[in-house]
């Protein structure tokens, strides 16, 4: 009995000494850059495609370039600038240069796990052709992927509307520049 308490009291010495001195670590992860951002300066370089009616002219078509510039105010709300410039084929085979200068207020809900922003845009601008000049409304929304806080892809979709029947769908995909 006295050899069994022996072995006991050294067993529960060596485990008590082999606890002594351990310390709790804690693990510190680093805040991950915020991808969408107050502040941002955004640069777009995109294709473009248009169809509906213009200047009171049915099935109206344009495809060609657009460029934009937008500055976000916070996180959620900006303001934005564009023109498309496109080749058009009217509705009775004709063809000409439909110039598209859009300004709109954009509201974008970032969800950062994704890399995504779905976004919502509501403005106005003018469209010119051969066929004449014409101020519009607009309304749309498109998402943004972002590669990183530099980079982004982007769609969207606007309507354009306004007097002498205009009713226009415009369509963009493009990458985004983001500074």
């Amino acid at each position: 009995m006295n050899k069994t308490l022996t072995l006991l009291a050294v067993v529960l010495a060596t485990a008590a000494t082999s606890f002594a001195g351990q310390s709790s670590k804690k693990v510190v992860v680093a805040p991950q850059d915020e991808l969408f951002r107050a502040g941002e300066v955004q640069v777009d370089a995109s294709v473009v495609g248009a169809a509906g009616k213009f200047n009171n002219r049915n099935n109206v078509g344009a495809i060609g370039g657009n460029l934009g510039l937008s500055y976000f105010l916070t996180k959620y709300i900006g303001i934005g600038v564009d023109n498309s410039l496109g080749g058009t084929v009217g509705g009775n085979g004709t063809s000409g240069v439909l110039d598209n200068l859009q300004g709109q207020i954009i509201g974008r809900l970032p969800i950062e796990s994704l890399h995504l922003a779905p976004y919502a845009m509501v403005g106005g601008g003018a469209t010119w052709a051969n066929a004449g000049s014409q101020g519009n409304g607009n309304v749309g929304g498109g998402v943004e992927y972002r590669i990183n806080r530099g980079l982004g892809l982007f769609g969207d979709y606007r309507w354009l509307y306004g007097t002498r029947n205009l009713s226009e769908n415009l369509f963009r995909a493009g990458v985004r520049f983001i500074f």
